[in-house]
């Protein structure tokens, strides 16, 4: 089962993959920059360690789509997000969303060239099992949304404290 597809609901991925650099954007300039290191509660990641959360992913995602495709039954690499995250406090939020925009923008181009045949090939995640290439794009997809999620609430609490 795939954990993040839920977060998609009736939203194809591919639509919600392409749009999310802009709402990113669009998200992040409400919180403002003031705010982007403030965590929303303690434990929580702050508006700056979703973004480069989401830069990282997209790096990964970037060599799993293409692992999968010139690789039979590729074995995707898991990592450890919290250990990824530990860098997180010196980085800049400006360059971790104009890394994940440039990276997205070269994934959704290969998107856009996929056969079926191509998205229907096999692939193993050691800990979720066997699944189709689209299983890796409907988990960008949620994934994206989740994250999102959590913006839009850091926002809206910048809004009304602000």
């Amino acid at each position: 089962m795939n954990p993040y597809a839920s977060h998609l609901a009736t939203r194809n991925a591919r639509d919600v993959i392409a749009s999310t650099p802009l709402e990113l954007r669009r998200v992040t300039d409400r919180i403002g920059a003031p705010r982007l290191t403030t965590p929303p509660a303690p434990g929580k990641w702050s508006a700056r360690d979703i973004l480069c959360h989401l830069a990282d992913c997209e790096i990964v995602f970037a060599f799993r789509l293409r692992q999968a495709l010139a690789e039979d039954h590729h074995v995707i690499q898991p990592f450890d997000q919290d250990r990824w995250a530990r860098t997180y406090g010196t980085a800049d939020a400006g360059d971790a969303l104009a890394t994940f925009t440039a990276i997205r923008s070269w994934n959704v181009a290969l998107l856009k060239t996929l056969t079926p045949e191509q998205c229907a090939r096999r692939l193993t995640h050691p800990e979720r099992g066997e699944m189709s290439f689209d299983v890796i794009v409907e988990t960008m997809g949620g994934h994206d949304l989740n994250h999102l999620k959590q913006l839009e609430t850091i926002a809206g609490g910048a809004e009304r404290s602000g």
